[in-house]
């Protein structure tokens, strides 16, 4: 039987500073940053760090310190343009204070969800950002007193420090709009949640009607469950029974599902029936006509988030701050008067 080839070493401090001359505590010091080393010394361990290959530990790391620098994540659907750019404002705000984080999907799967919280405690990190599906993985890591921040939604009754928008108001200036354009047959596509996201623009949708004194027919107003695969044949269904003039797409892939299924049939936007979504992601601007919407500060929020993470790890015991950002609306080309 061949010999099976030795695995090889990883590269120590301790490496390092002997082939610098160094002792490994100046080592230590140049390569994490902390404590004085002249420049010269240091530009000559890292240079000899990179040559050697070197990657720091960070499970030692962490068992020396009694914390990790690595914040954990999770989010309900990378595929979905807002995550990501949620994602990339929580990154932003970490690495400026020296942490790292590690992202999970969950795929709008609680057993997911759940997951990737264990996942968390298994790794020891010292805080958690959530966009919450259901109380499964907040109320594991709270019970193994991991801070949790919730982010873009939040679930009734957790003890959390949240950053939302305000969903009501976004809904109702989107449906506002299309009642002063003249539009009383307006339907309303929204996921069949009772997150606080959906629950809010389906309560801004009715408001909008209250106060222009419209009735909500509630034969427009399609629930859509997460992950359905039927939504384009439901929307297909509401043109064809109920003659919607506008639709109101209450996130970004419900405005996509709708304005595909309108440029099948061949309907014109806003001639035939006008669009108006929730979430300003590119793809609304890249399509003739360009597609009315509600923005978010979706990088804000993520920054935000990661703001109350850091300050609820350096103050474990402080009042509870929820944060609620403001949307507004975007009228383009696809949101005009109902057709005569």
């Amino acid at each position: 039987m061949p010999d099976q080839p030795l695995p090889v070493r990883p590269v120590t401090l301790a490496d390092i500073a002997r082939e610098a001359g160094t002792s490994a505590s100046t080592a230590s010091r140049a390569l994490s940053g902390r404590g004085y080393v002249s420049d010269n010394v240091r530009g000559r361990l890292l240079e000899i760090a990179d040559r050697l290959g070197y990657v720091p530990n960070a499970s030692a790391r962490t068992l020396k310190q009694r914390t990790s620098r690595v914040v954990g994540v999770v989010v309900t659907d990378l595929e979905n343009q807002f995550y990501a750019g949620l994602s990339a404002g929580i990154e932003e705000t970490l690495r400026a204070s020296g942490y790292h984080m590690v992202l999970v999907s969950a795929n709008g799967s609680s057993g997911e969800e759940a997951a990737g919280a264990r996942t968390f405690l298994a790794l020891g990190t010292p805080g958690v950002i959530l966009t919450p599906a259901t109380r499964d993985a907040a109320a594991l890591l709270l019970r193994h007193r991991i801070p949790v921040v919730e982010v873009d939604r939040q679930l009734a009754g957790d003890p959390c420090d949240a950053v939302v928008v305000d969903n009501a108001r976004g809904a109702r200036d989107a449906t506002a709009h299309l009642l002063q354009l003249g539009h009383r047959r307006i339907a309303l596509l929204v996921v069949d949640t009772e997150w606080t996201s959906d629950a809010g623009r389906l309560h801004g949708y009715v408001e909008a009607h209250d106060a222009a004194g419209v009735p909500v027919d509630e034969h427009l107003v399609v629930r859509v469950s997460p992950g359905a695969q039927d939504t384009e044949a439901r929307i297909g269904a509401l043109l064809d029974v109920e003659a919607p003039t506008a639709i109101f797409a209450a996130n970004n892939q419900l405005a996509e599902h709708a304005w595909h299924v309108l440029r099948r049939r061949g309907l014109q936007l806003p001639g035939d029936v006008s669009l108006i979504g929730f979430d300003d992601v590119p793809w609304l601007e890249m399509v003739s006509p360009s597609i009315s919407t509600v923005a978010q500060p979706t990088v804000e929020m993520g920054r935000r988030a990661a703001r109350l993470l850091l300050r609820r790890i350096e103050r474990p015991v402080s009042e509870r701050v929820v944060e609620v950002l403001q949307p507004w609306l975007v009228p383009r080309a696809s949101s005009g008067p109902p057709p005569n």
